[in-house]
């Protein structure tokens, strides 16, 4: 088992060490865990600073590497924040520095975000929605350094009432923008812990994707506590099966091995 989308105290958000991370993963018996600590530049909230010193990164991937390569295999990710004016930016950080995996997430809309709410003052949630997926549309037609696309339909958990419409139509137009760039998407199963459904995306949007043409789809529990770590895996794999998935993607030096779910 893979989890593909785990915090540590990197992330302005997180307080957990590595080490403790990585010795819960090895006892619950996962395979390979990768960590994708948080850059959000510009976060329109300044009470937090989504940004971490690269080096000492690095430097504290390497030393789990070494500790614990004998056990579990480490990958070293990377979860950017991403907004329009900021593609620059994240392409000069990219180009600079060496992941493993990258996942691209829209934690804001409009230059506001989504956490405090205030992106949804004062619209519906069909307008929320609309705005949200069309702005990120607009980021990967300009923007493919990265890997696969992080809880695509992430504005839904914080709708304080369900939207009328299911937004496939431009949800599709996103898919048929990164699929022949080969870039995928997760599913990240901390929808349940907060109360939804399903994972993020939903079982409707993961068929869109297969019907697509999608094949590369990573597995992450969003982790920033060591216990949430392959939350609700099972119950996701068969979720995975039931949208027509055969196989769940990791990632080396950024390049995607496919693994048969069959076997997991």
């Amino acid at each position: 088992m893979f989890d593909y989308h785990i915090h540590s105290n990197f992330s302005a958000d997180c307080e957990a060490p590595m080490e403790r991370t990585v010795e819960k993963a090895i006892d619950i018996g996962l395979k390979e865990i990768c960590f994708t600590d948080h850059i959000d530049y510009d976060y329109p909230d300044e009470s937090i600073v989504f940004e971490f010193d690269q080096e000492a990164y690095d430097q504290k991937i390497r030393e789990v590497q070494f500790n614990y390569g004998d056990r579990i295999h480490i990958k070293k990710g990377i979860e950017i924040g991403l907004q329009p004016h900021l593609l620059e930016r994240y392409n000069e950080l990219l180009e600079n520095r060496r992941f493993d995996f990258v996942i691209c997430s829209m934690h804001t809309a409009e230059g506001k975000d989504l956490h405090s709410g205030n992106f949804f003052a004062g619209r519906s949630a069909e307008s929320s929605c609309a705005a949200y997926y069309n702005e990120l549309l607009s980021c990967v037609k300009e923007f493919s350094n990265y890997s696969i696309l992080g809880h695509i339909d992430l504005v839904k958990r914080y709708l304080k009432t369900e939207s009328r419409e299911n937004f496939h139509e431009i949800i599709r137009e996103i898919f048929q923008e990164i699929i022949p760039k080969g870039k995928g998407i997760e599913l990240n199963t901390s929808g349940k812990r907060y109360g939804m459904e399903q994972g993020m995306p939903s079982l409707d949007i993961l068929k869109l994707y297969k019907e697509c043409g999608g094949e590369i789809l990573t597995l992450g529990s969003d982790s920033h506590v060591e216990s949430t770590i392959a939350y609700d895996f099972r119950d996701s794999i068969e979720l995975l099966k039931k949208a027509g998935f055969r196989y769940i993607t990791t990632f080396n030096q950024g390049s995607p091995e496919f693994h048969k779910l069959s076997k997991l």
